[in-house]
């Protein structure tokens, strides 16, 4: 009983590293990129966004 326990045990912990992993693997590139664009000078409107935007609000009001 405690054997099979141990093997339960371990197999969890191996299956929750890998869980762990693969998210981390999958999550950093998305992070890095919301990171470099939120530290970006200026008040972050350019380009595409700034379209929407102005689109957005012509649309408002």
């Amino acid at each position: 009983m405690i054997r099979t326990a141990t093997r339960s045990a371990s197999r969890s912990f191996t299956l929750a590293l890998r869980i762990a992993l693969f998210s981390s693997l999958f999550m950093a590139p998305v992070g890095a990129f919301a990171y470099s664009a939120a530290n970006t000078a200026g008040n972050g409107l350019s380009g595409a966004g700034f379209v929407l935007y102005v689109s957005l609000q012509r649309s408002a009001g």
